[in-house]
């Protein structure tokens, strides 16, 4: 049986298939508490975590009796577009885990495809590779490597 959690996500990506032309959906966090007969917190908990910018969502909320959440959908027109977020999600530093879980959301939001996944991961083993064995590089400079590094990759992939 799957978690309430991934129900409570797969509920509001369900919302989003039926609006396609939308780019947003609306909630009211005690209605979703009460369909899915939690505490409103365990929406608070699906929205932090499953509905990230670095997942390409962004998520407002008014709180009181009138209180919403609304879950906008990030959408690039312009290449630039998507350089720019992605340069703001890697910023200066990345680790391999962090990187590892946004190539799997880009991946997942089809802004590349496996094969490109899979290219990017390995030149990033094989840069931190290289930077912990040949050289004497501190983790900190490792990790801005592979950040200009993923940064580089995905211009280029934005702009072919």
């Amino acid at each position: 049986m799957a978690s309430l959690t991934r129900v409570i996500e797969k509920y509001i990506n369900n919302l989003f298939s039926e609006v396609e032309e939308e780019q947003s959906v609306s909630l009211r966090r005690k209605e979703l508490a009460e369909i899915f007969g939690c505490v409103p917190s365990q929406i608070n908990y699906v929205l932090r975590s499953r509905f990230t910018p670095e997942r390409g969502y962004l998520v407002e909320s008014q709180r009181g009796g009138h209180g919403y959440i609304r879950i906008l959908r990030i959408c690039y027109d312009m290449p630039q577009d998507r350089i720019n977020h992605i340069d703001e999600l890697i910023g200066d530093t990345i680790t391999d885990q962090e990187a590892r879980r946004l190539l799997a959301t880009l991946q997942e939001r089809e802004m590349i495809d496996s094969r490109e996944r899979i290219l990017i991961e390995v030149a990033l083993r094989h840069a931190e590779e290289l930077g912990s064995s040949e050289f004497d590089v501190s983790p900190y400079r490792r990790s801005a490597i592979s950040a200009e590094l993923l940064k580089r990759m995905m211009r280029s992939l934005a702009l072919a």
